[in-house]
């Protein structure tokens, strides 16, 4: 495969991922993950994982995150140079938002149009339905695929999900629940 048939794969299959991921980043987990570990083999699984860890505790959303890491190993695990692979990662970004993009600058146009609309709003409602089994999948996916099931990692995560109810600093968390994994593990 030359580089410009793996850009034209890469910026195809993020293109999709972007137009077909309603519900946000954790929503578009196993969209990403099919196109890029199942279908084009660009990633293992324990990438994917690492992307998935890196891309949470990076600022900014975790699909743009996760874009720009795949769109740099694809291109350099298949022999390319890391410069390159910075292209990779630029299309892959561009490829997941475009979609957005494009849609909510067509929405802005006709929104005065479609606000009212009751086949409008019944759609937006089952999209609620689908993103919260999108992101449940995404969950199961990650429970069943990478052995999340050890007393230790259930031991952090209801500890942080219990201090997080009490409203303490998200980022506080982050820092303690990696702490706590490092020296546990």
């Amino acid at each position: 495969m030359t580089i410009f048939q793996l850009y034209i794969s890469l910026f195809l299959s993020f293109f999709k991922i972007g137009l077909f991921g309603f519900g946000g980043g954790y929503a578009m987990l196993p969209l990403i993950q099919y196109e890029v570990v199942d279908a084009h083999d660009w990633i293992s699984v324990a990438d994917f994982t690492d992307i998935v860890a890196v891309s949470q505790t990076t600022p900014g959303p975790i699909t743009f995150n996760a874009a720009t890491y795949i769109g740099y190993n694809a291109v350099t695990n298949q022999g390319f140079s890391t410069s390159l692979g910075v292209i990779g990662s630029a299309i892959c970004t561009v490829a997941v938002s475009l979609p957005s993009l494009i849609i909510m600058t067509l929405i802005f146009i006709f929104f005065s149009k479609l606000k009212n609309n009751v086949w409008m709003q019944s759609a937006l409602s089952v999209l609620k339905i689908a993103v919260v089994g999108l992101i449940a999948s995404a969950a199961i996916l990650l429970i069943d695929d990478y052995n999340f099931i050890d007393y230790k990692s259930w031991i952090i995560f209801g500890a942080i999900f219990i201090a997080s109810l009490k409203k303490i600093d998200p980022i506080l968390l982050i820092v303690i629940a990696g702490v706590t994994g490092v020296v546990l593990y």
